[in-house]
This record gives C-alpha cells, sequence and structure tokens, in this order.
C-alpha cells in the first residue's frame, strides 16, 4: 500500500515538567524515544499497541489511549481490531517509524504497551512472557531467584529465555517462539510452568493474583500470555517512580550478580550509554524460533481444584458463607467457580434497597466475585470521585442473583440487577490496589479507575471514578429498571422470587 510523504513532526510545550523530582521534561521525554528508535521500533513492528498518556506528567492525570484519536494524522499507521464482547473495532496505532515515534510521544506517551501478536496474525504471539511481580515484603532479589527458577526449567526444555528489567519494580522474561501458536497454547504453557513452580517453592512463588498469598512471595503472572493483554515494550520510558527509568534487558550474568536494586534500575542518558556499548540484547527475540514443548504443557501438574463440597469452604468465601442462613435466604451457595484470571470477565452491579439504598459492584476474579459496596453508584461524570467500601467475596452466581433477601437476614432487603456485561483490565491489578478497567454493560461503557486510599474508616476503602469520557447520562426509567428483567425494585419486591434461580435468561 502507498503511504504519503511524511511531513515534519511538529512538538508541543517541550519546557512542561513531566517528572517534578527531577525535572525531567516533556522534551527530554521526546529526544529520548527519537534517540532510541533504531532499537525499540523493531520490537514495536506491526504491533499493535497501547499509549499511556500523561499530558500534565506522572502528577497529572493518566489515561490509555487504545483508539487512534481522530486527529491523527494520515501519515501514522493503523490497524482496525474488532472488539471482543461488543459491537464496532478498535483502531490501533503501529508504531512503524521514527515519525510516529515521535508523533506519539509528543501525546504524552511516556509508556508504550504492545501485544504480544503482530497485525494481521492478531491469534498467533511471537513468544512468552513470564512477569514476576514481587508482593509486599518481597523485592528484586526474590524476583530475580524466581527467574532463575524459570530458566532452569526452560534450559531443561532446550528454551532460550531473556530477562528484562520492568522499569518499575519486577522482572519480565521472555521466551521466543516466532513459529506457529496459540494464545491458547501459551497460556497453558506459562500458567503451568507457574503452577508447578508454586508447588515446588510455596514460600517464594505463587500463581494467584490474591494480595494474601503474595505476601513476601512472588507472583508469577501467567495471565500475561492472554489475547487482551499488553506487557509494556523493551526500551519503553515508566511512569512508575519519581524519576524515569526504562523497561531494560538485562543478562543473566547481572541478574545473579547486582547487590543493589539500583544497579538494576536505568535512567534514559544510562540506557542509551548501555544500547551504545552492548547492542540490542533483546535482538534474539525477534528471530530466534522455538517451539513449545507439547508434552510439558500437557503434562505438568496443574493446581488441584477441589470437588464443591470443599470448594464451599475456600477461604475466599468463609466471610460470605458465615454470614448467612442457606436454609433463609435465596442467595446462591458458596462455591467457587472456575478462576478467572486473564485480564477481564464479567462484571454486575446491582442496586440493593437494604438499611440504606447502595450499589453492589462486582468483577470476576479468580473463581469469585471481588466486591464494592458504592453508596452513590458509581460516577458517570468525569472529575466525580466515589467511596468503594471493599466487603467479603460473592459466588460467581450472584452475577444474575435478583430478588429478594428475607429481613434479618445479611443485607436483608430487595436486590436488582441493575448492569451486567464485561470488563478488561486496562492496567494495574486488584492485589496492587489500582485497577483500571474497560466496562462493557448494558447501561456503562467506558474506562473506570478503582483504587485503593488510606482511611480511617478502619476497612478496606476505595475510590472510583470514571475516566476517558463521560458516560452516557442514565435516565430516570433507565435508573430503577432490571437489565435481566426489566422490573423495577418495587416490582422485584413484590415478586419476592430469586432471578438466578428462575428459568429466564
Amino acid at each position: 500500500m502507498a503511504r504519503k510523504a511524511v511531513p515534519e513532526v511538529k512538538f508541543s510545550n517541550l519546557q512542561k515538567i513531566f517528572f517534578p523530582e527531577v525535572g525531567f521534561t516533556k522534551g527530554q521525554m521526546i529526544k529520548y524515544y527519537v534517540d532510541v528508535a533504531p532499537y525499540l521500533l523493531p520490537h514495536l513492528k506491526q504491533r499493535p499497541v497501547t499509549l499511556i498518556r500523561f499530558p500534565d506528567g506522572i502528577q497529572g492525570g493518566q489515561f490509555y489511549e487504545k483508539n487512534a484519536p481522530k486527529f491523527t494524522p494520515p501519515w501514522v499507521e493503523t490497524y482496525a481490531v474488532n472488539r471482543r464482547h461488543q459491537a464496532g473495532s478498535t483502531n490501533y496505532i503501529l508504531i512503524n517509524d521514527a515519525p510516529t515515534l515521535a508523533w506519539c510521544a509528543n501525546l504524552a506517551a511516556i509508556e508504550l504497551h504492545p501485544f504480544l501478536h503482530r497485525a494481521p496474525d492478531l491469534e498467533r504471539p511471537t513468544h512468552v512472557v513470564f512477569d514476576l511481580d514481587p508482593g509486599e515484603g518481597s523485592d528484586l532479589h526474590r524476583c530475580a531467584r524466581v527467574a532463575f527458577l524459570v530458566k532452569e526449567l526452560m534450559d531443561g526444555l532446550k528454551l532460550q529465555i531473556f530477562p528484562k528489567v520492568s522499569g518499575s519494580k519486577g522482572v519480565q522474561l521472555y521466551v521466543p517462539l516466532n513459529t506457529p501458536t496459540t494464545y491458547a497454547a501459551t497460556a497453558n504453557f506459562a500458567k503451568a510452568v507457574a503452577e508447578l513452580l508454586e508447588q515446588q517453592h510455596p514460600d517464594l512463588v505463587v500463581s494467584q493474583m490474591s494480595k494474601e498469598r503474595r505476601r513476601e512471595r512472588v507472583m508469577i503472572d501467567w495471565s500475561q500470555n492472554n489475547l487482551s493483554k499488553t506487557t509494556v515494550a523493551v526500551y519503553s520510558m515508566r511512569a512508575k517512580r519519581e524519576q524515569p527509568f526504562i523497561s531494560m534487558p538485562v543478562t543473566w550474568d547481572e541478574l545473579k550478580r547486582f547487590k543493589k536494586p539500583s544497579a538494576l534500575f536505568f535512567t534514559p542518558d544510562a540506557a542509551l550509554k548501555r544500547l551504545a556499548k552492548l547492542g540490542d540484547l533483546f535482538a534474539p527475540v525477534l528471530k530466534l524460533k522455538q517451539k513449545l514443548p507439547k508434552a510439558f504443557a500437557a503434562n505438568a501438574p496443574a493446581a488441584k481444584r477441589p470437588p464443591p463440597e470443599v470448594a464451599t469452604a475456600a477461604p475466599t468465601l468463609r466471610a460470605y458463607k458465615a454470614k448467612r442462613d442457606f436454609t433463609k435466604t435465596k442467595e446462591p451457595g458458596p462455591v467457587v467457580g472456575e478462576r478467572q484470571a486473564q485480564g477481564g470477565g464479567r462484571f454486575v452491579i446491582q442496586k440493593h434497597a437494604a438499611s440504606h439504598l447502595h450499589y453492589d459492584f462486582r468483577l470476576e476474579m479468580d473463581g469469585t466475585l471481588k466486591s464494592w459496596a458504592v453508596p452513590k453508584g458509581v460516577p458517570t461524570e468525569l472529575g466525580v470521585k466515589r467511596s468503594a467500601f471493599a466487603v467479603e467475596d460473592h459466588p460467581i452466581a450472584y452475577l444474575k442473583f435478583e430478588g429478594t433477601i428475607p429481613k434479618g437476614q445479611y443485607g436483608g432487603g430487595t436486590v436488582m440487577v441493575w448492569d451486567i456485561g464485561t470488563y478488561e483490565i486496562l492496567g494495574g491489578s486488584y492485589a496492587s490496589g489500582n485497577l483500571k478497567l474497560n466496562l462493557s454493560g448494558k447501561k456503562l461503557k467506558g474506562e473506570w479507575h478503582i483504587f485503593k486510599i488510606n482511611s480511617n474508616y478502619g476497612k478496606d476503602v476505595w475510590l472510583i471514578a470514571k475516566y476517558g469520557k463521560a458516560a452516557k447520562p442514565i435516565s430516570a426509567r433507565q435508573e430503577d429498571s432490571s437489565v435481566l428483567t426489566k422490573r423495577s425494585l418495587a416490582r422485584i419486591a413484590k415478586d419476592n422470587d430469586a432471578e438466578w434461580n428462575s428459568n429466564r435468561k
């Protein structure tokens, strides 16, 4: 396809401070990306990319730019990807040349997050990624220990693996494939490795998102190997600390011998000097051809899932079970479902007329519904932040619970399924207390952030806020209408039933 002549890229606000603690400016950020382009561009070529933009620097707001903005110049290449679970497509930017990289930098895109696949082969990842994320009380040294455990397994399978520091707090390991494969295969392989190491080293490794289980351990986030997930690019700048650090390849010897974590944090200048001296240590990731060992993926021990009668006593649902008398309430029993940990799942918002009217916001995650009580409801306007109080996990079946909870029972009152749909994790994690979500519901669509704050309430208090664009206002009729049955709260109370247990779809 013929390309139009590339005009000169115009820059703006070059003196704006992006990292106040060190006085690092937007102009310096752009210059870094221009200088690093020869090394970075091969790793971005033909990969749809999500930009994380910070128009006012790291102390201002941030947002995820997946769709190329309307003012994107015609010479910037894009690729339309059909949206999962909803109509329409997302027009992703392809950063295939230096002018496009510079243009994205001028948009204040401090971080660049490409997919593991290239367009047009959207179902074919080119490598496997293990994202090693230290939990509370853990550190980069523990991440390095886990990295060598993964390497030992890969060595035994005759697979080469390449490490890089994330530029934040962890380590990421890349196993290049560059051969025909699928996300199902790579995710199964990564999951098997993570769960095997968790079984062999339970004091060091976890493979689940649970914050409690991650304390003083390192999570091997295998869910990065999913069609919907992106991973920060090698040589991308990060906006995670008070000064800019680069997601940078390191050698296994460096990972073995470093004493201070600061030795593995690279400023933009240090990264460029290192590249001039060592070249691109990640170059083999682009071309090295390897195949997954099917026998290992099939036979590696998987985490045991307890039978239903044992699952009812699972720690995540003990609080839910203890608060309810299931001989009296019509709510679903405390059974753990299939684990959902690959970047998204289903969500529900239930309007709950109990002692006080409030809204329950729930996300399908790790076999249960992570839940918050939101007294004033999920905001639809930009700039509005609402309190969200973390409550006990609920069973997956609660997604479609609509009906009445008897008076005298915990939460006694009327429950409406106010909205339901799917969500995608744009960034962050539940364990870190900071989730960036794209909701695709019957009523709510778009980006929201929910994040934990320090408080004097004695509970886990979060805030939930609308990001990106304001949502479409909710009409009075929609406000008092179930998305499952079109019933009002008054009608649900009168019917006195439990929708989840009925034959209605």
